[in-house]
This record gives C-alpha cells, structure tokens and sequence, in this order.
C-alpha cells in the first residue's frame, strides 16, 4: 500500500506539509491500515528524502485581476506555480488542486517554471488596451523563492517593468531579493517599488519549522535593512498571526522591523482555506501536540464558532473578543512607534514596451 496514505507520524525535514495530502477534486482517496506488522510506520519514516521537481511551461497570459477588497492591488504576476519554502499555513496550497497534484507535500516539491512569463508580460503591457496600474510580483506564490536563483524569471520581469516605467510591489520571505537592488533603488527614487517583507517570527527554530525553506528570520531583517538604506520603501507583515503559536511576538516583530528601516506594518491572521485547515491541523499534532485542541478553539473564537470564514474582511483579521485584542495590540505599537504609509506608486511614467517579434529574435 502507498506509503503516503498513511497518516504522518513525524515532520520531514526541510518541508512543511507532513504528507501527500489529497486535494479536493480528487475522485478516490487512499486510506492507510496498520496490518500489525509497522510495515507501514517502517516505510513512512525510512523513505528518502523528497527532491524538489521543477516543471518548465510556457504562459498564455501572466497577469492576474482581482476585485478582493482585502488586498492592496488589482493585478499580480506569479513567475512560479508552488512554491518550495514550504511555509505550512500558505494560503495558496490549494492552488495545487487544480493541477490534480497534492496541496500538502506537491505544493512544495513539485513546481512549476514560467520561463516565457518576461515575454508574455511583454506583450500584454504593449497592447494600447492596456491600462497601467501597479503590478503585484509574486503574491500566490513568491517570486523569491529558491529556484529564482537559477531561473532568473523575476529578475527578467523586472528588468522589463523597469524599462517601461510600470510601477511594482513585492511581499516577500526571500533575502534573495536584494540580488536586484540595482533595479529596486533606481524604480524607487521615480517611485515605481514597494516591498513588504512577510516576517512570522524572530525565533529560528520555529521559523525552521513553519517555512522550512524561506529565508530565516535575520536573513530578512538583513535584506530589509539593506533595501531601507538603498532608498527602497519597505514595510513589515506580520503574517500569519496564530494564537498560541506566535501571536505573543507581534510587538517585537514591530519593533525589530521598525529598526531595521520598515515604515509601513500590517497583520494578517492563520487563514485555513480548504485542505489548508487538514495540513495545519496535521503539522499541530506532530509539533505541538499538546496545543492542538487550544489552538483550533482560538481559531474558532475567531471565526464565529468555525475555523475558517472565508467572507472578505473577517478573513483577514476576524471578528470577536480575541480578534479585537489583537487589532487593539497592533493597533497600540503601530501608533507608538510611529508607523505609517509607504509612498503611493505612480502610474504616470508608464511607457508602454516595444513589442518584440518572435522573427526577429532569429536575425
């Protein structure tokens, strides 16, 4: 029998999820019975340890609409479908389902490359349809994951919106991203950039275990330093909050990124969409067992009585007793240390790029 249709007994380093866990379009679903003999517990814990697959495919369109009132952009480019830092609580896991892959272990290990993602960007800004607005890079997935290093894609959409004056953002766990300083510095100074960085936790540890593969917490702090000092406008999310968990760390979180040259914070509560809830609960048990039943009642205290509402608004920051509390303890340090807004971006440099045909290339 498949060894992932047993139930995890323990985390698997270097990875967030715990197991195969199915997505939810699946038609079947394999269900593990311990024979008496622990062959199953055996294989489970003996097999090899799991490398990350990239796939490379060619996009039709890169840029993505949204209407959601609760997010700060209206269109979003995503240079990589999954992403390999693994962070558990990832809202974008169940993307996965649709590509009839795993939200839990696949969504992590099995990637997706869009190497003509420069070209079609190219081509979409070009058209005199287009109407400019600022571009979010890399928000489903980050743009500064691991195999950036190597692809090079959110470097190539960069160059390109740098060229045509278009105005970018980022959220972000990877330090990575001060690989393109150059490019971040001179957008700044015309007010084309903002950056975000997404910081969970200070400690180390814990960070290893709920983002096994971004970037750790001093290197980000670093990286945000470092784009603070180039002129580039940061910020700090604090994101997830998770009661119990690390919620006792958002004032710090604040204060530390506060000096490190954020000046703009925001916060956003564990959300758990779809097989999200199943992969979180799945990580409690083999980390904080102790805390499972304290932890789902939190979130249910935030939700209403369920463990995840998914209406706009109470998605992010939840309603009810606790979710006031916390707004009221963000809201407190925020004001105290003197936090505000990012510059707003401009659209008015916009020009839009020359578009290049696939013949000429051959010349």
């Amino acid at each position: 029998m498949d060894e992932d249709a047993y139930k995890a007994q323990a985390p698997i380093k270097g990875r967030g999820a715990a197991s195969h866990i199915a997505g939810r379009f699946e038609s079947t679903t394999k269900i593990g019975i311990d024979d008496g003999w622990q062959s199953a517990y055996e294989a489970l814990n003996e097999r090899p340890r799991l490398r990350t697959e990239v796939t490379e495919e060619r996009a039709r369109k890169v840029i993505s609409r949204n209407d959601s009132p609760d997010v700060g952009f209206s269109a979003s480019v995503n240079p990589y479908r999954g992403c390999e830092h693994g962070c558990v609580y990832c809202f974008a896991r169940p993307s996965h389902a649709y590509l009839n892959l795993s939200p839990g272990l696949d969504f992590e290990t099995r990637l997706f490359a869009k190497i003509n993602a420069a070209e079609r960007l190219r081509h979409e800004l070009s058209r005199p349809s287009y109407k400019c607005t600022p571009i979010a890079l890399g928000i489903n997935t980050d743009s500064y994951q691991p195999i950036e290093r190597s692809y090079h894609i959110t470097r190539q959409c960069l160059e390109l919106l740098a060229e045509a004056q278009h105005p970018v953002s980022f959220v972000t766990k990877g330090a990575l991203i001060t690989r393109d300083i150059d490019l971040l510095a001179s957008m700044a100074q015309k007010r084309l950039v903002s950056v975000y960085f997404s910081v969970t936790t200070l400690d180390p540890k814990l960070s290893a275990k709920l983002e096994p593969r971004a970037a750790a917490p001093h290197a980000r702090l670093r990286a945000m330093e470092a784009l603070h000092k180039a002129g580039v406008p940061v910020g700090v999310l604090v994101a997830p909050v998770i009661p119990c968990i690390n919620d006792n760390e958002m004032e710090a979180i604040l204060e530390t990124a506060y000096a490190r040259g954020a000046r703009a914070a925001g916060y956003v509560l564990l959300r758990l969409p779809n097989e999200v809830k199943e992969i979180w609960r799945e990580w409690l048990e083999l980390h904080y067992p102790d805390r499972v039943d304290h932890v789902m009642s939190l979130m249910r205290q935030l939700h209403g009585g369920q463990e995840y509402d998914s209406s706009f608004g109470a998605r992010m920051r939840g309603k009810g007793a606790l979710a006031e509390l916390i707004a009221q303890r963000f809201a407190k340090k925020h004001r105290q240390l003197g936090y505000g807004r990012l510059p707003p971006l401009t659209t008015a440099l916009f020009q839009p790029p020359t578009e290049r045909s696939p013949q000429g290339q051959l010349f």
